[in-house]
């Protein structure tokens, strides 16, 4: 199994900016795509970004294209989501994901791992 925690969730004012952070622990594994998710109260899991494991290709949701980037630091075992410019409408609980294998992938079941969530709040 393959354990994902994610951190550097919290409150932040419109216009502002997080980094959150997804640490991996288990097996170690290659080859394998990581993404983020989020979910607001009363929505579906809604993809946010994806990356292979050598960060060499990557994907976004139109909803946060120019606004999040997606990256990974493999000596850390770290995936990392950088989001700028948030709006209120960013507000939810973020999902760090991973699949057992394959290629990137944009929906929740696609993926085999997930961390506990982070709450991200966006005031006005």
């Amino acid at each position: 199994q393959v354990q994902l925690v994610e951190s550097g969730g919290g409150l932040v004012q419109a216009g502002g900016s997080l980094r959150l952070s997804c640490a991996a622990s288990g097996r170690t594994f290659s080859n394998i795509p990581m993404a983020w998710f989020r979910q607001a109260p009363g929505k579906e899991r809604e993809f946010l970004a994806a990356i292979s494991w050598t960060g060499g290709s990557t994907f976004y949701a139109d909803s946060v294209k120019g606004r999040f980037t997606i990256s990974r630091d493999n000596a850390k075992n770290t995936v990392y989501l950088q989001m700028n410019s948030l709006k209120p409408e960013d507000t939810a609980v973020y999902y760090c994901a991973a699949r057992r294998s394959g290629v990137v992938a944009t929906t929740p079941t696609a993926y085999a791992y997930w961390g506990q969530g982070t709450q991200v709040t966006v005031s006005s």
